[in-house]
């Protein structure tokens, strides 16, 4: 029996194994009391078992695998078993079988269509009930759990996170008897639960109802698994308030939410409008200029209400500043000097002013509506640019490592609302012109004009196909200044500097066309390259060194997540309520939403003209000249923007080609 025993242990291969174990199976079971009798062989290794035998029987039956690829097939496997791709559910507790045997009628037959309206939903419903066997989440021993009601608790106070309760009806628990109503409570429950969760973590509004300038990735959760988390947490309540943002300018928002419900506003929320000044006519006369003396001057500080002196008759720079901001605001040509065109501009109709809204709870609820749009990770270090508050701001560390002003879009020109990744500095950029500028105001210019594009210095190139490529070469007077920051997006604007200065000074900067001018440039590119590039200790003094004729592009090894936000209330660092005007009426159209019929489907997408301004412009070939035209305009281009050099006559445009966009039109990508 011993030499039996080793020739089993010893076999070669795992068919030999199973044949020699199955056919002496019977023989082993009346030989055991002989078997105890038989001594063990001499050796330090303890008396093998069944476990011992097993796994070397395994280890062979793999190499008789490799080594026989051609086995008989129907010789019995010797793979191991694999494992089920889910767990068995367990059994549903004998209390709650009359309540899952309803819920399985009602998921797998057409009721869920009643009970829950949407599709996504209904599937993950089906999917979380029918692996646990369709034992119900909300109900235990034919009434409602302990996690019903938390989640009950919480849902009832949505508001408190800048939702509507109403959104998410909650069942009467306490009056479900029987298995029927308990069934019809538990899907209740549960297709609020997986509402509110998509609402709190996306948002109740879709973006693209609010405006086509908005473009996020937002992801909503699954319904399932939504679901599995509220079956695995101890507490529903915080399960459900973990799909609201994490940021810290969300909570800060919840916070002063709670303390303006609970009673008056405190004073630093409250909003003070400027008053309204009278209106002032500045009489008809000839062309003002700085350096002139002139009646009319006070009635021109009078009418754009320049601080200082309103009875000087001195037109200084003072003067001339206040007239330019004017002109970019009016989109008339800009040159600091009072002509016809500005007068007549002047003495219009005043132009409309958008407030903040008279109810801070309001303004509050949709600018946390807004913070679910952005991604739940900002990203470090990241920038946000607040276009209401014109500013921006580098965070390092969730830490604020900069901030500066910067100028925005108008209103009819608006900033977008993106997140993107900078991913490199220019230094000397060149200004590509946008097609749609092209198409709409270039073109015709020339039409009239052949030589007008070579009196504001820009260089016009057409391709073999056609195409027709208009742009500005690097130097001093470019209409990005000296250095760009680039972030590409579908709406093609970044943020750059400017040699228009004066602006900053203003209070409310709403003068470009989408793209953001910064103030700080040189100290802006050291701050982000000491974070991306610190062992190449790039300073404000090296980047000016770099200054020239040809573009230099400063790459970084890791992206910074750029976030161009809208927020109209924001709570500062001193934990006080900020309030901004709305400038491009986002709040306006939020509020609407909510107060309307549309509100049922506001958290539908709905589909919006795709951005054609990158759409190329062709015309045919030869017709300006096959290999492009190069004009070389000297300064005129920015004479005639920015009024020229300081102590002599500045040139008039030309007045059959209109301005082109002050600094930073939406421009194509090089």
């Amino acid at each position: 029996m011993k030499t039996a025993r080793f020739d089993r242990l010893l076999a070669s291969t795992a068919l030999v194994l199973v044949l020699a174990l199955s056919s002496q199976a019977g023989a082993q079971q009346a030989e055991r009391p002989m078997q105890a009798g038989v001594p063990v062989p001499d050796t330090s290794l303890p008396p093998l078992t069944a476990k011992d035998i097993a796994a070397p029987a395994k280890r062979t039956a793999q190499a008789a695998v490799k080594e026989e690829p051609k086995q008989d097939a129907t010789a019995p496997s010797t793979e191991p078993a694999k494992a089920a791709a889910t767990p068995a559910a367990p059994p549903v507790p004998a209390a709650d079988v009359a309540v899952a045997d309803k819920l399985r009628e009602l998921i797998t037959g057409k009721q869920l269509d009643r009970l829950v309206s949407r599709k996504a939903d209904r599937a993950g419903i089906e999917a979380y009930y029918s692996g646990r066997n369709y034992a119900p989440l909300w109900v235990s021993n034919n009434a409602g759990n302990e996690r019903a009601k938390a989640a009950i608790g919480y849902l009832s106070q949505a508001d408190a996170v800048g939702l509507d309760p109403i959104d998410y009806a909650t069942p009467d628990l306490k009056a479900a008897t029987s298995a029927d109503a308990l069934a019809e409570a538990e899907l209740k429950l549960t297709a609020s639960a997986i509402t509110f969760a998509r609402h709190a973590q996306i948002g109740r509004i879709h973006f693209t109802r609010v405006g086509a300038d908005i473009q996020y990735d937002p992801a909503a959760p699954e319904p399932a698994d939504v679901l599995a988390k509220l079956a695995d947490g101890t507490d529903a309540a915080k399960v459900l308030d973990g799909f609201n943002p994490p940021q810290a300018g969300f909570k800060a928002l919840k916070a002063k939410l709670a303390e303006l419900r609970k009673g008056p506003i405190p004073s630093e929320t409250k909003v003070t409008q400027k008053p309204e000044l009278p209106r002032v006519n500045v009489p008809d006369g000839k062309l003002l200029r700085p350096g002139m003396k002139d009646a009319r001057v006070v009635a021109l500080r009078k009418r754009l209400d320049i601080p200082g002196d309103k009875d000087n008759p001195l037109y200084d720079d003072t003067v001339r500043d206040a007239v330019k901001t004017f002109q970019t605001e009016s989109d008339i040509n800009v040159d600091g000097n009072l002509g016809p065109n500005t007068l007549r501009a002047l003495n219009g109709e005043r132009k409309e002013v958008r407030h903040a809204s008279a109810d801070p709870i309001e303004t509050i609820i949709v600018n946390m509506e807004r913070w679910r749009w952005l991604p739940r990770d900002l990203g470090n270090p990241h920038v946000i640019v607040n276009v209401p508050d014109y500013s921006l701001t580098l965070y390092n560390n969730d830490k604020v490592y900069w901030h500066t002003r910067i100028v925005v879009g108008k209103p009819h020109l608006a900033t977008p609302m993106v997140s993107a990744e900078m991913k490199f500095i220019t230094v000397n950029p060149t200004w590509n012109v946008p097609p749609s500028i092209i198409e709409k105001e270039y073109l015709p210019a020339l039409e009239q004009d052949p030589q007008a594009l070579d009196r504001i210095g820009l260089k016009l190139t057409q391709d073999p196909d056609g195409t027709i490529h208009i742009s500005q070469p690097p130097g001093a007077g470019n209409a990005l200044g000296r250095i760009r920051f680039n972030f590409p997006n579908k709406f093609l604007v970044y943020q750059h500097d400017t040699p228009d200065k004066h602006l900053f000074a203003r209070e409310k900067r709403a003068f470009s066309h989408g793209c953001m001018r910064v103030q700080n440039p040189l100290t802006y590119g050291e701050k982000l390259l000491s974070l991306v590039l610190p062992k190449e200790r790039y300073t404000e003094a090296r980047l000016e060194s770099m200054f020239g004729g040809s573009e230099v592009d400063i790459k970084f090894p890791k992206f910074i997540p750029v976030h161009l936000t809208y927020q109209t209330a924001f709570v500062d660092e001193a934990g006080k309520l900020q309030l901004r005007e709305d400038v491009y009426g986002r709040d306006a159209r939020m509020f609407a939403i909510l107060k309307s019929n549309e509100r049922k489907v506001a958290d539908i997408a709905i589909e919006r003209a795709p951005n054609s301004s990158s759409k190329p412009v062709r015309m045919p070939v030869g017709m300006y000249g096959g290999g492009g035209y190069s004009y070389g305009g000297g300064n005129n281009f920015f004479d005639w923007i920015f009024g020229g050099p300081q102590g002599g006559p500045r040139p008039y445009p030309p007045r059959n080609i209109p301005p082109p966009p002050r600094n930073n039109g939406r421009y194509s990508w090089r």
